[in-house]
């Protein structure tokens, strides 16, 4: 958790639903709050050393998981691999060079890839669909307990039943809807801050409340509001980068809290180092720059 973030403002939250109070500490998104907590290079580290990433890949919406891919690599994760539906393997092998790709029949078939694969974090969600089908998969990753990001579809599957979700998740889990995602699966009301707390709240995992103010939410009541996105970042497949950075320096051994406020910082730095005409598909490649100031 963040419990040695600076506070810089205190609110009380209320949920309608239950009546319940809970208190908030507040801090503005900067490199100060987890610079020093960045995974570190050492002359003699392996790549495995760095952290595996697993990625779960969609078919026929392909683009998504792959532009979450290379944002994991170019974060430093030393190895990534993408678990494809096996119609789709062609399609990522084909698109993917430094990514290893491996398909996978069905749940069973990921099951047993997370057994033998020596990953230290994974990701669902982006371009996964909306069925029973990333439902299983997702309960198939949770249930490794190694530290899990639920993005978009991943989220929408359990929009019927958010308690089976729920049910899941823990402290380890990093969750990441924009607001249409977000009101899906939770039934909150009040400000952004106060949502997002409440949904960490009830969930039990990281919130990262996506927008022009992102808000990053841990079930400890800790909250950092992200400010420096920069409008371009309005654009299809930003979202499955973010997801990817988050992942990535999961993978690193960075811790959840921290590592979900530093992937948002990041994301908007390297968007507004580009300037107009920015594409999802140019993030992956403006990270290095950004970790070089940091570093």
């Amino acid at each position: 958790g963040g419990g040695d973030i600076a506070v810089n403002a205190v609110a009380l939250c209320s949920s309608a639903d239950t009546g319940t109070r809970m208190t908030v500490r507040c801090d503005d998104n900067n490199p100060a709050l987890w610079r020093s907590r960045l995974p570190t290079l050492s002359r003699d580290m392996h790549k495995y050393d760095r952290g595996h990433a697993l990625i779960m890949g969609g078919y026929p919406r392909t683009g998504a998981a792959r532009l979450a891919a290379r944002a994991a690599a170019r974060i430093g994760a030393g190895l990534v691999t993408v678990a494809v539906p096996e119609i789709a393997f062609p399609i990522y092998a084909s698109a993917l060079t430094s990514i290893m790709v491996h398909p996978v029949a069905d749940e069973s078939g990921l099951a047993s890839l997370l057994r033998d694969g020596k990953f230290s974090a994974l990701l669902i969600g982006p371009g996964a669909g909306i069925d029973e089908t990333t439902r299983a998969n997702v309960r198939t990753m949770l249930a490794t307990g190694l530290p899990t990001v639920l993005d978009a579809d991943a989220l929408t599957s359990f929009s019927d039943d958010p308690a089976a979700l729920f049910d899941g998740l823990s402290e380890r889990c990093v969750l990441t809807p924009h607001e249409s995602e977000f009101s899906r699966v939770f039934d909150v009301e009040g400000s952004r801050v106060e949502r997002a707390s409440l949904a960490a709240q009830l969930s039990g995992a990281v919130v990262i409340l996506k927008g022009a103010e992102t808000v990053i939410a841990a079930p400890d009541g800790n909250v950092i509001v992200n400010k420096n996105a920069p409008p371009t970042l309005a654009t299809a497949g930003s979202g499955d980068v973010l997801a990817g950075i988050v992942v990535g320096l999961l993978a690193q051994g960075m811790e959840i809290f921290f590592a979900a406020a530093a992937a948002v910082w990041i994301h908007g730095a390297s968007a507004e180092a580009f300037g107009p005409g920015l594409i999802a598909d140019d993030l992956p490649d403006l990270l290095p720059a950004v970790l070089r100031r940091l570093a």
